[in-house]
């Protein structure tokens, strides 16, 4: 198992090799605008998942597929030069579903929005349906001498107990 610092370092360099092979050696008419967003690495470097986004539509997208897994040969032959460690990672390309989940996520959030502002301004001119304070108030009692007791000796209401004066 190779240390964290390791695999990150071999995630780097693969993320760049192949955006670089991407950009200027493979020259497929199928392959579209791709970013390269991401690597993974697996603990034992033998397998590494390279992430991307193409832009354009679904078929765009599909022949992008299409002409990474053709040209992933090449491009592991490439990687493996790069690297120059012993046995040289398989490659799997998978598309980033991370710029549609922040897409959604930001649709989301302007609908919870517009949303508020539309209950902000329902609540603007509204006015309580009862007392505005609904909650019932314990009564506040008195402190009361009972008759047949001394003065020094009184029941405080708050607390029940006698307190002498």
């Amino acid at each position: 198992m190779a240390d964290e610092a390791r695999r990150r370092k071999v995630a780097d360099r693969i993320k760049q090799t192949v955006a670089r092979l991407l950009e200027r050696r493979i020259k497929d008419p199928r392959l579209g605008f791709v970013t390269i967003t991401d690597c993974q690495v697996t603990g034992d470097l033998q397998h590494a998942t390279v992430f991307y986004t193409v832009m354009g539509d679904d078929g765009q997208q599909a022949s992008t597929a299409t002409a990474l897994e053709s040209a992933k040969g090449l491009i592991r032959s490439e990687v493996g030069k790069a690297l120059g460690i012993r046995l040289t990672p398989t490659l799997q390309f998978k598309p980033d579903t991370l710029p549609e989940t922040a897409a959604s996520i930001e649709s989301a959030l302007a609908e919870a929005r517009r949303r508020d502002a539309e209950i902000a301004k329902v609540a603007q001119g509204a006015t309580y349906a009862g007392d505005a304070d609904p909650y019932r108030k314990e009564p506040q009692y008195e402190d009361v001498d009972y008759e047949g007791e001394d003065d020094a000796d009184t029941v405080s209401a708050d607390t029940g107990f006698a307190e002498e004066h």
